[in-house]
């Protein structure tokens, strides 16, 4: 055997280094032989909608539609094969071809010519990326929408239980976990609404060689608008004002898109990481993932996952935008570019998307964690209510002082803020709310819970 030598693959590409796609609704819809069935997807399409304008017989479309099943075709064949013409659309109208042959010879008809008529490779080849797209979107927006409900449900329920906010990695002022989750779900929400607005815009692709639609016109075509509307129509896609052949506009926006949502997903990942750490421990993953070396652990896995698809998400749409820049009427190299990618980024999100949805169904909430952890620096974290408090009575720069040494000694003495503050003759005889009140950490979440009200308002 030779380097030049075929080789058989021993296995399909199984996820083995992917566990956050594996075994996911996206892989599946996003997989060779999805991707192959596409293809031939678009291609029967083609013919249909021809037949439809009376460009081709009926019974051709139906030969056609009957022969583009996946299932005759080998993958890996048709991979190998595309090495000699740089896309696998080219052996694959081959072979459909002399499938549909095999039908023509069974009927004593010959309906093989109207395969791929007029068509350019990257019109199958666009529109079946555009038909992988909208059915992998489909599966990650009822992710998403599993996502949205547990949030909401969170939200709801833990609208007034107050926990430590943190800015610059410190503690900052009081919150509440409910807040925290209505903005995990704002999040997905807006990452939802995009991505809809994305899959409903999705356009098939048909512009012959060079975007010109004139090899339909060749073959009787009096009206090509037309055929591209009725074309979109037999796919379910969008029809384009023009063929887009390098104007990468759809591609673009759906890279954007995906990035934003592992991005949105990878927001409420990060913050479960932190906030599950060992010695922090206000929320935990329902079922943790274990250790090969130690057998106490329980992993967030589901949260890792996430958080590793959105670091890898931004890159991969990087190169999606950077195929914009495409020569010509057809680009070389530009269109090649994004194949991989897309198919990437749409396995990539798919799956954490499903991953963040049995996230946050099964997330756990440890309130006496939260509770505990508004103690940890003496009452220190409602300073700045004391401070609005005794600006006024004692002035800004009094107030100031007094609240520095007090904050100074709670910390040396590990002594609450509030017992320091009673012994404060400068206080004795101000009118002023029970200290008690004034450093209680759960009266102070400011709007918390009217923003979390107004947050679940959204649809």
């Amino acid at each position: 055997m030779t380097a030049a030598d075929p080789v058989e693959p021993v296995d399909s590409d199984t996820g083995l280094l992917a566990p956050g796609r594996a075994g996911s609704p996206a892989e599946s819809a996003t997989g060779d032989r999805a991707y192959l069935q596409a293809l031939l997807d678009a291609e029967s399409a083609l013919t249909r909608a021809q037949a439809v304008l009376g460009l081709a017989p009926s019974a051709a479309a139906d030969a056609v539609t009957e022969a583009a099943d996946a299932a005759r075709f080998d993958p890996y064949a048709l991979a190998r094969a595309a090495r000699g013409g740089g896309n696998p659309v080219i052996p694959l109208v081959a072979e459909l071809t002399a499938a549909v042959d095999a039908v023509d010879r069974e009927a004593g008809q010959e309906y093989a010519p109207y395969v791929h008529r007029g068509a350019t490779s990257q019109d199958i080849m666009d529109t079946a990326t555009m038909l992988v797209a909208a059915r992998t979107l489909d599966l990650i927006l009822a992710d998403l929408a599993r996502t949205e409900r547990a949030l909401a449900r969170l939200a709801r329920e833990h609208r007034d239980t107050a926990m430590p906010g943190r800015t610059l990695t410190q503690h900052a002022v009081p919150t509440t976990f409910g807040l925290k989750a209505a903005g995990w779900r704002s999040l997905v929400l807006d990452a939802r609404d995009r991505l809809q607005t994305v899959r409903d815009s999705l356009p098939a692709q048909l512009g012959g060689a060079a975007g010109t639609l004139a090899a339909f016109s060749a073959y009787g075509a009096s009206d090509t608008g037309a055929l591209v509307e009725a074309y979109a129509r037999e796919l379910g896609l969008a029809s384009p004002v023009l063929p887009w052949h390098t104007l990468r506009t759809p591609v673009a926006d759906l890279a954007g898109t995906l990035a934003f949502t592992a991005g949105a997903l990878g927001k409420a990942a990060a913050d479960v990481l932190t906030l599950a750490r060992t010695e922090i421990r206000e929320l935990s993953e329902g079922s943790g993932g274990g250790s090969s070396a130690m057998p106490h652990k329980a992993n967030p896995v589901r949260s890792t996952l996430v958080a590793a698809a959105a670091r890898r998400a931004p890159q991969l749409a990087a190169t999606l935008y950077g195929s914009l820049a495409a020569e010509d009427e057809r680009p070389a190299g530009a269109w090649h570019a994004e194949w991989e990618p897309l198919r990437d980024l749409l396995r990539l999100v798919g799956g954490a998307a499903r991953d963040a949805a049995e996230l946050t169904e099964g997330l756990q909430v440890h309130t006496d964690a939260m509770r505990a952890h508004l103690g940890l620096t003496h009452g220190l974290i409602v300073s700045e209510r004391l401070s609005a408090e005794l600006a006024p009575v004692l002035g800004r720069a009094q107030a100031k002082e007094l609240l520095t040494r007090a904050a100074r000694r709670a910390t040396a003495e590990s002594r609450p803020l509030a017992e320091l503050l009673a012994t404060e003759p400068e206080l004795k005889d101000l009118d002023l709310p029970d200290i008690a009140v004034l450093t209680d950490p759960t009266q102070y979440t400011g709007s918390a819970g009217t923003l979390t009200d107004r947050a679940l308002e959204r649809r």
